[in-house]
């Protein structure tokens, strides 16, 4: 793999799931990394980190964006909503972020735009989320940047929103009611996922280029279900829902504290989240799988080996 000299990358959304992790990855290929968030303290993770410059502001103004990114090397947009909320439109976040970074870059002489898009984006697509998607995708597209779009399944690591939060449902519920039980995913491991982000910076063949990308298994939503709740230690009865009762189930949890599922989400659904080809080869990555990732810390026991690894690295 071709090492590129250092650059200054912007990420927005540094500070969530997937941007922690890409961010931690680009400091340690050597690059200079500037973080924008609302609050610090949200970021504050990051702030130990050697290259890492959180900067306190708000990206969805136009005129802070563009002196954000003036004279950067490129800009990471990871930003992304699963449901909205308030001001925080799928057209907000995903649609106008997108075309106010385009058009930062393009005034700040940012030559490279890495776009997180998601599998199945499409604006005649089933969900509003999937819609907005598509049309970002083709804002990046249509741009005259050097772009490169990724488009992954679920994506699974410590602390995501997706395994993390099966293992708790399972140990907070007696049973588990699930709509859309069949729906397939090809679950992405976050390291992966950001290998390709980075790797794409030393790569000029992936500029005008949208990339699928999956995990080496396929599932149901229910053995998904199953398998983090096994893991977890709690075992539970999965009781599929479907038709009018799913979508009652969807319409109840939208209108609850973190809206574990939404009518848009059900929508999203109906189209199987798969990839039709292997993990691309040009970002030199043979996919993580699932099972040998996930107990780490799914597993009852997965705080007390780390504990007791990091106390055998220290001598006690």
């Amino acid at each position: 793999m071709t090492r590129v000299a250092s650059l200054r990358i912007v990420v927005l959304g540094g500070s969530g799931f997937v941007g922690s992790a890409l961010a931690a990855r680009l400091v340690a290929a050597g690059h200079e990394v500037v973080v924008p968030t609302r609050s610090r303290e949200r970021a504050r993770h990051l702030i130990l980190l050697p290259t890492v410059d959180v900067v306190e502001t708000d990206i969805h103004d136009p005129a802070r964006l563009a002196a954000l990114v003036r004279g950067a090397d490129a800009v990471v947009n990871l930003v992304g909503i699963l449901n909205e909320s308030g001001r925080d439109s799928f057209a907000r976040v995903h649609v106008e972020l997108a075309r106010n970074a385009i058009a930062a870059c393009r005034a700040g002489g940012v030559p490279r735009l890495l776009h997180m898009s998601a599998l199945n984006a499409d604006p005649a697509g089933p969900s509003r989320y999937l819609r907005s998607k598509g049309e970002a995708e083709a804002l990046v597209a249509a741009s005259p940047l050097a772009w490169t779009v990724y488009r992954p399944s679920v994506i699974f690591g410590e602390g995501d929103s997706f395994l993390s939060l099966f293992a708790r449902l399972a140990h907070a519920l007696p049973v588990i009611a699930l709509p859309a039980a069949d729906a397939r995913f090809q679950p992405v491991w976050v390291g992966d996922v950001v290998s390709a982000f980075e790797r794409s910076l030393a790569r000029p063949e992936t500029v005008g280029q949208r990339y699928d990308l999956c995990g080496p298994k396929v599932y149901t939503l229910r053995e998904l279900v199953s398998y983090a709740a096994e893991t977890s230690g709690a075992v539970r009865p999965i009781v599929p829902l479907t038709g009018a009762l799913a979508t009652l189930q969807a319409f109840v949890l939208e209108r609850l504290p973190g809206k574990l599922m939404s009518r848009d989400d059900l929508a999203s659904m109906t189209l199987d989240s798969v990839c039709g080809c292997p993990f691309p080869a040009v970002f030199g990555v043979e996919p993580a799988s699932l099972e040998a990732l996930a107990p780490t810390w799914l597993a009852p026991d997965a705080g007390r080996d780390r504990y007791d690894a990091m106390r055998a690295s220290v001598g006690r």
